[in-house]
């Protein structure tokens, strides 16, 4: 029986119950198993309309709802390998990456995103919603799927950026879902069915794709963020036990707690700060007893509310995608809402190692799952192997080749394995920036853009791993003004994860003399960002 045949009991078993709601506001909008099951029956008699055969690629281009869920259930269980793709990405991009793929037909959501798609790609196989949910319901069981079989390419940047097709099997999928179900049995003490579950990521993810996933294996439902410029409603809304964040919403949640308090009267601010004072005290265990009955004293007080007012009902939140500070997960384990941290790759099936319930150490990234390896090779890359690893980069042998040394793959990250066997991620071996949003950026061709569309720059190098946005660090002759301007019209051609939001312009080239260039003048982006260290963090104050 596989997953896709799990799915499929499932819904039929609970044709009542909701298992996608999405969240407009105040409002809920439920799909039951009963309706979910038959928008995925018309969508496969549209996707045999077009004549869609096992192996074939099928590209899913839409922001998250209840369709994208049934499109690709139907998709899977035509035996299609489903290429979903962020519909906000450069649609130059993405018909890239669909001739790629060789896609044999593009979903998208709307007219809009099939209009975008035609103007780079006239010829391309398009169908929306509207015609895929309008074909002739098809009854029948899911095509069977061996465990070697490919049932979704995810395209990613990797340490090269160039986008590369991430083959994922039918027995990488069902490993991963038995060990996210048994984690989360875990986490909330009992087996599926009842959580509460928010999402605001989008599923063409990894990540994202094994919340969905495992949330329908596990008979339980997902609410489904509609609008990201609302999710402060959307919570209080969907009320959640528990949702995956990326790094950038957690640093935003802390920031707005923290100017709150600013703007809250003496009294208020004085015990925050000075409960924060022995908060960080007791952490180093230097506390004195005066501190240690003030920071009980506030837990039962200011920090109950600020976790009431983020999530009455959150029980705890995982993040991934990204490094997560320290300190921020530690400041929301003081308001007694414990984050554990996940990290993967789409090459390991999204999940290499997570963080055990209640056993969370700020600044590391968990054990590795039950039936993984990891090991640290040359320059502490991490190794990794198990049954969550890839079949390979579609069409490119050679990259798949480079990929794995020894049998082990090569995760591209620096880490770093304490005492205890827990996983500190260090930072990217190559030049991938990961920003807070968990986006894959390669900066050369960003830095291509700013020196040909920047009068006067000769020189650029963007800096943002780890950081909320991109910045970069400019050599020439221009006026700020007109950099400015220049690198404005520059962004409204990027999606937003690719915009350089801040700049410093230096009137000091990179040379080899002065150690910023190799001596066959390539940059050297380590020495060039301890060298303007100072800037850097002004570019993020």
């Amino acid at each position: 029986m596989s997953f896709v045949d799990t799915f499929f009991a499932n819904l039929k078993k609970n044709p009542s119950r909701p298992f996608v709601t999405e969240v407009h506001g105040a409002r809920l909008e439920r799909t039951h198993g009963g309706r979910l099951a038959e928008l995925i029956a018309h969508a496969r008699g549209a996707l045999r309309a077009h004549e869609i055969a096992p192996g074939d690629r099928v590209v899913l281009l839409a922001p998250n709802s209840a369709k994208w869920v049934a499109a690709d259930i139907a998709m899977l269980a035509e035996g299609a390998n489903v290429v979903p793709m962020y519909a906000r990405q450069a649609k130059d991009e993405l018909v890239l990456m669909m001739k790629d793929a060789g896609a044999s037909l593009v979903v998208c959501a709307d007219e809009a995103l099939e209009q975008g798609v035609k103007a780079e790609w006239a010829e391309a196989p398009t169908i929306t919603f509207d015609k895929l949910f309008s074909g002739d319901a098809v009854s029948e069981p899911p095509k069977p799927r061996a465990d070697e079989d490919v049932v979704t390419i995810i395209y990613t940047s990797g340490t090269s950026g160039e986008p590369k097709g991430v083959m994922t099997t039918a027995g990488n999928v069902r490993f991963m879902l038995d060990t996210i179900d048994r984690r989360l049995t875990e986490l909330m003490g009992r087996p599926g069915g009842r959580d509460r579950v928010f999402h605001y990521l989008p599923f063409c993810f990894a990540g994202s794709r094994f919340v969905l996933w495992s949330n329908l294996y596990r008979e339980n439902g997902v609410m489904v963020s509609t609008d990201l410029s609302n999710l402060p409603e959307e919570l209080k809304t969907a009320q959640p036990e528990w949702f995956l964040n990326v790094p950038a919403l957690l640093e935003r949640v802390k920031e707005g707690v923290e100017k709150k308090i600013a703007g809250q009267g003496l009294p208020v601010r004085k015990l925050y700060d000075a409960a924060i004072e022995a908060w960080r005290d007791a952490r180093k265990d230097r506390a004195t007893l005066p501190q240690r009955l003030l920071l009980a004293a506030a837990r039962r007080t200011i920090f109950a509310k600020i976790k009431a007012q983020i999530g009455e009902e959150l029980s705890c939140l995982i993040c991934g995608s990204a490094p997560l500070a320290e300190e921020t997960q530690a400041w929301f384990e003081l308001l007694g809402l414990p984050v554990y941290q996940v990290y993967g790759l789409t090459e390991t099936t999204a999940i290499v190692s997570m963080d055990r319930p209640r056993a969370a150490a700020p600044g590391k990234v968990g054990y590795a799952i039950d039936g993984v390896e990891m090991k640290l090779g040359d320059g502490s890359e991490l190794l990794v192997r198990g049954p969550n690893i890839f079949s390979g980069y579609w069409g490119k042998d050679e990259a798949t080749e480079d990929a794995f040394q020894g049998g082990w793959f090569r995760t591209g990250d620096q880490g770093r394995i304490d005492t205890d066997g827990r996983l500190v991620i260090v930072g990217r071996v190559k030049n991938i920036l990961v920003p807070e949003s968990g986006h894959n950026v390669a900066p050369e061709p960003i830095e291509q853009r700013l020196l040909e569309g920047v009068p006067g720059v000769t020189q650029a190098v963007v800096i943002g791993h780890g950081r909320p946005y991109l910045t970069a660090i400019l050599t020439g002759d221009t006026p700020r003004e007109e950099a400015a301007k220049a690198i404005d019209a520059i962004n409204e051609g990027l999606p937003h994860y690719r915009r350089i939001r801040s700049f410093h312009l230096s009137p000091e080239p990179f040379s080899i003399e002065n150690g910023l260039l190799t001596a066959n003048s390539k940059l050297r982006r380590k020495a060039i960002e301890a060298h303007y260290a100072d800037a850097i963090e002004r570019l993020y104050a």
